[in-house]
């Protein structure tokens, strides 16, 4: 077999996420080194720690793979296998010590993502899912709610880092849907996000700005446990940065999506 038909499995992946995980833990709650992306957007040594170990990894396993990741941008690897990465899904919890965060790794084929794994290290909670084949949680099957009520729902949502008219636009959701389901919750980690709908802890979640390691994971997880994932026109998911993104029960979907864009 061509070295670059080697395929990943899910043991080799959630392997992958745990010493990754183990790694975040031993810097969480520490003196961290705090370098600024943006004027709120940081970046912590962890986040490199997690991540050199992940690309290491990959480099002497699948060397002919291309890596996605939030760090360093790309392996510079053209092929048809390709690892999308968040070291570390949650920075600015994890620099102000809020143990709400993770490690987000997909693997995809053609663009398509075959395999998902989120690690919550934290908990301990192993999110992870094989293309057709379901979405578990250490090793439990995961299915999304029955809620069919926007009353009746709890939400959550992010903000993107940027102050602009994406954030404002968020906002007005974020009012209208607060007055008008069970709650909104905002945890400050997409992958999070996506694996408790899948859990059936939300029953919906939407973001307007996203990038392909936030939601690459996540997405094909939450959609193997019965969601239906989109982008907020309706339209399929683009793993692209600046996307959007709406994953809930297939009977809250709609009524969301009526809100979040709304038809002429």
């Amino acid at each position: 077999m061509k070295k670059h038909q080697t395929e990943a499995n899910l043991a080799e992946v959630e392997a992958l996420a745990r010493e990754a995980g183990r790694l975040l833990m031993t810097r969480y709650r520490h003196p961290h080194d705090i370098r600024f992306k943006g004027a709120v957007d940081l970046v912590t040594e962890a986040d490199h720690l997690s991540e050199e170990y992940l690309m290491g990894y990959l480099a002497e396993h699948h060397p002919t793979h291309a890596i996605i990741t939030e760090e360093s941008g790309s392996n510079h690897v053209i092929s048809d296998r390709s690892w999308i990465i968040d070291p570390l899904d949650g920075t600015v919890n994890f620099a102000h010590g809020i143990p709400i965060f993770c490690v987000s790794i997909a693997y995809a084929v053609n663009g398509v993502v075959q395999l998902g794994v989120v690690f919550d290290p934290v908990h301990n909670e192993c999110f992870s899912a094989e293309k057709g084949k379901g979405a578990w949680r250490n090793g439990n099957r995961l299915s999304v709610t029955n809620t069919s009520e926007v009353i009746l729902a709890l939400l959550a949502t992010g903000f993107p880092y940027e102050k602009g008219k994406v954030l404002n636009r968020n906002l007005e959701f974020f009012t209208h849907f607060s007055i008008n389901s069970r709650g909104v919750r905002r945890l400050g980690s997409a992958a999070l996000d996506l694996c408790y709908v899948a859990a059936g802890h939300f029953d919906g979640y939407w973001e307007l700005l996203v990038s392909p390691w936030d939601v690459a994971a996540g997405s094909l997880i939450a959609h193997e446990a019965g969601a239906k994932v989109t982008s907020v026109d309706g339209s399929v998911l683009k793993l692209e940065t600046g996307a959007t993104i709406l994953a809930a029960n297939p009977d809250l979907h709609g009524l969301l999506l009526r809100v979040l864009h709304p038809m002429p």
